[in-house]
């Protein structure tokens, strides 16, 4: 419940945004004040205290940059530090209002919001207040998000966690960055289930293992008879998750024909199966991943630019495993109490060289490397104490990052296919022929290798 003596200053140059909060709060709060005008804010504030402040991020139609909402935020934090401040945000300036965060705002709500929520955020802001009116700092945020296996208390994973939450509840798009291991999926699955989607489906597609044949088919559906093997009439990916989330892995490997054809379906919110002209509406909220270089690629023309837009409201950026040491101890301690309980062990400790052997090691293959790693030491082990003879890193894993002789691309331009391929080979090649160890060392399925054998014709 609001506090009754509130007092509430909304600037917003949008007459019907001020009306509707006007009448929103007249009957939760002591004192409503709004102003269309954010040249007359500095003078508001002279002359009256208030508890927070709701402070839109534009004021020109002709500019959506946000630039304005942090332009007078900044001024006044200048006028007073200790200043509550909620931005109002489109979905398009979900990334900018999460800037302002780091400039001083205490929360920021998205346009057209649910009052429910709009009054939670009031609620929350006002009960920061201690008695004195005065905003209290706020604490560190601790380790969490743990039922999803992520954890960390560097200051790159507190930033992750805090857009988690941040854009989690909003209808925004998200594209996730980072290298393969770094928790892309476990980040994706929280965003779904902090969302006000989370009873509804959510959806994966691994497009990296989509040839072209079967990309559209896999997607937005089939009816029966489309193609040789379409016996019967079956939704695609997108209709699966209406409603819900879909989740689009390895979005970078996609070629030119596929990003159109799913550039069209963003756009139009509607997907056409194969072997129909009708098209079905879908309400999904889209989350993206790759480990690729997509503005190097887009940059050579090998992505469409107009895609990223609708892919990247918001970015986050997944930090690699060898950035973050303190957080190596912290996750290895999470993994080996996880494994043991499921192999009905005891709990295991680390004697201290283990740890400064984990601590150092380069983890090339990030998080997912580390719980592999811990869960193989958990079953071998001899007690329930894990020495460093416990812990093996393959040639792959103890090359690093930086050893790049037995990875050495080849010269001129880069295709990503390309890439790929040789890669594949590789490391079917240093097994031997053994698919099944091939796939656990590339950190995907049997089935999805086999699928990319198929896709580049090996």
């Amino acid at each position: 419940m609001v506090p009754k003596k509130a007092r509430v200053l909304v600037i917003d140059d949008d007459t019907d945004v001020l009306f509707a909060m006007r009448m929103l709060l007249k009957t939760e709060v002591q004192e409503v004040v709004t102003e269309k005008n954010p040249e007359l804010l500095l003078s508001l504030l002279s002359k009256q205290r208030f508890d927070v402040i709701f402070l839109d991020m534009n004021y020109k139609s002709t500019l959506g940059s946000g630039n304005e909402g942090l332009y007078w935020l900044g001024r006044i934090r200048e006028k007073d530090p200790t200043a509550t401040v909620i931005m109002i945000t489109a979905h398009g300036e979900v990334s900018t209002a999460v800037r302002s965060l780091k400039a001083g705002a205490t929360d920021f709500v998205v346009k057209p919001w649910h009052n429910a929520q709009l009054l939670e955020t009031l609620t929350a802001a006002l009960e920061q207040l201690p008695a004195g009116g005065k905003a209290a700092p706020a604490p560190r945020r601790p380790a969490s998000f743990a039922e999803f296996d992520l954890l960390g208390q560097s200051e790159a994973m507190q930033e992750v966690f805090h857009k988690i939450e941040k854009v989690a509840p909003t209808e925004a798009n998200v594209l996730l960055l980072g290298e393969n291991g770094t928790g892309k999926e476990l980040v994706a699955k929280a965003l779904h289930q902090r969302s006000f989607r989370a009873a509804k489906p959510f959806v994966t597609a691994d497009l990296a293992a989509m040839s072209e044949g079967i990309f559209e088919s896999e997607l937005f559906g089939h009816k029966k008879g489309s193609f040789t093997d379409a016996r019967e009439d079956r939704a695609g990916r997108f209709e699966a998750a209406s409603g819900g989330t879909l989740f689009l892995d390895e979005i970078g490997n996609i070629s030119l024909a596929q990003q159109a054809k799913l550039l069209t379906a963003l756009q139009n919110r509607q997907v056409i199966p194969l072997g129909s002209n009708q098209p079905v509406p879908v309400d999904i909220r889209l989350i993206s991943a790759t480990n690729a270089p997509l503005y190097e690629l887009a940059a050579r023309s090998a992505f469409r630019k107009d895609l990223i837009y609708r892919l990247n409201t918001v970015e986050i950026t997944l930090p690699p495993l060898r950035t973050r040491a303190d957080d190596v101890l912290l996750l290895a301690r999470h993994f080996a109490g996880l494994y043991a309980a499921r192999n009905r062990k005891p709990a295991p400790t680390f004697e201290e060289a283990t740890l400064l052997k984990l601590r150092h090691h380069s983890w090339p293959g990030n998080v997912r490397e580390l719980q592999h790693a811990v869960e193989r030491a958990v079953i071998m082990a001899e007690g329930d104490v894990l020495r460093p003879q416990d812990f093996h890193f393959s040639a792959m894993e103890t090359a690093g990052p930086e050893a790049g002789s037995q990875w050495q691309l080849p010269e001129g331009p880069l295709q990503l296919q390309e890439v790929e391929k040789t890669t594949i080979l590789r490391v079917i090649e240093r097994h031997n022929g053994n698919i099944t160890k091939a796939a656990k060392e590339l950190g995907i399925t049997r089935t999805a290798l086999y699928r990319r054998l198929e896709k580049h014709d090996l």
